[in-house]
């Protein structure tokens, strides 16, 4: 299987992405991203773009994986509505674009607990992922995937966001007995999972990542 992960300068990616290498069933991971992994490793390739929006429809650089892990965002703090759509929702649905050929593969976008396909729906970060969400799902990949996850616990070796690894660690004991994190392993796996095609919704959830980090 062969995957691209966008964000792997960021917390979720960078964890994804060392799972993927690790993982037997994983051919090639190509990493897409502003900046430099700084990892090397015979599975890893890089493409480094300075705008994600300039990135030309049907990129022959991104053409023939099976899959696009997209574990990039941002926190919708202190962020206007049309800023956190731009990052949260144009460039995601652009990235689809440039991807192909669409019918061969799975598209997992990393959402959030909480999104909601409802455009009336009054929780501004819920509603631009749910949308992005629903517009995903019209662009006829063979898989679309939206992962409505919460706190997730740090891969091993990771360095990426040291100040989100500390709390992840530190809130991941209290949280995943209330049904509320996974492990970014389980992550990973689950992924994996719906781009073999054993999994049959559009939504996946905390509980559905720890049955299909199992497959």
């Amino acid at each position: 299987m062969k995957v691209i992960i966008t964000g792997t300068t960021g917390y979720v990616g960078e964890g994804v992405m060392l799972a993927c290498l690790d993982n037997p069933e994983i051919e090639e991971v190509l990493s897409v991203s502003r900046r430099a992994t700084g990892k090397e490793h015979k599975k890893l390739k890089e493409v480094l773009v300075n705008d994600f929006l300039s990135i030309p429809e049907n990129d022959p650089r991104l053409q023939g994986y099976d899959a696009v892990f997209f574990c990039m965002g941002v926190s919708s703090m202190g962020m206007s509505e049309e800023a956190f759509s731009i990052a949260c929702h144009d460039i995601p649905v652009h990235f689809a674009k440039c991807v192909g050929p669409k019918k061969n593969m799975s598209f997992i976008y990393v959402t959030g607990g909480g999104a909601e396909v409802k455009p009336d729906s009054k929780i501004m970060w819920a509603r631009v992922k749910g949308r992005t969400e629903y517009d995903l799902a019209q662009m006829g990949f063979r898989g679309t995937y939206g992962f409505r996850v919460g706190i997730m616990k740090p891969y091993t070796g990771q360095t990426t966001k040291p100040q989100m690894i500390r709390m992840s660690r530190l809130f991941y004991p209290l949280m995943r007995p209330l049904g509320m994190g996974n492990t970014i392993q389980e992550v990973a796996r689950a992924m994996i999972a719906c781009t073999k095609g054993l999994y049959n919704h559009s939504i996946v959830k905390v509980r559905d990542v720890k049955q299909l980090a199992k497959k």
